[in-house]
């Protein structure tokens, strides 16, 4: 009993440090971003010796690894009647900003089904980027929870009354 709840105090404890520095790795405060959400990536491109920002303009279709230090975002756009798709690691030093655009109302959390439907057919309703509530706009803060301490003297009272 003893060594399950020491195993268990170990997990919990783990899994908060790993919250905790995913946390600490994060290099700017981005909002958070949904699928359905049409938004502008300026990432940095170098060409030969000179930096340029190079404007993705797109709807995100999926968002992945929300706890992880560097969330990643899958942008589409349909450029001259051919689909191109980009995996956007949120936190990397060549994103130089995302914009949020427009907001889509949607079910699902992943938007696969836009590959095969064309924009018209889709008939999502968006709000602008200005109209959003303040509340739905601001970087939410991110809760961890904290584990119960439990001392070995704890788990060695419950080995005597066991």
């Amino acid at each position: 009993m003893a060594v399950c709840l020491m195993r268990l105090w170990d997990y919990k404890n783990m899994n908060n440090k790993l919250l905790d520095f995913n946390v600490s790795q994060k290099t700017s405060k981005m909002p958070v971003f949904r699928a359905g959400d049409v938004v502008k990536v300026f990432r940095k491109i170098i060409e030969g010796g000179k930096e340029r920002i190079q404007v993705f303009e797109g709807i995100i279709i999926a968002v992945k690894g929300n706890q992880s230090s560097s969330a990643m975002v899958t942008v589409r756009k349909v450029s001259n009647g051919v689909g191109v798709e980009i995996v956007v690691p949120i936190q990397s030093p060549n994103i130089e900003k995302i914009e949020l655009l427009k907001r889509a109302k949607v079910r699902s959390s992943k938007l696969y089904y836009v590959r095969d439907r064309s924009a018209k057919s889709l008939k999502m309703k968006f709000t602008d980027a200005a109209k959003l509530s303040e509340s739905e706009k601001k970087t939410p803060v991110v809760k961890t929870k904290k584990v119960e301490e439990v001392t070995v003297e704890e788990v060695k009272e419950e080995e005597k009354v066991a």
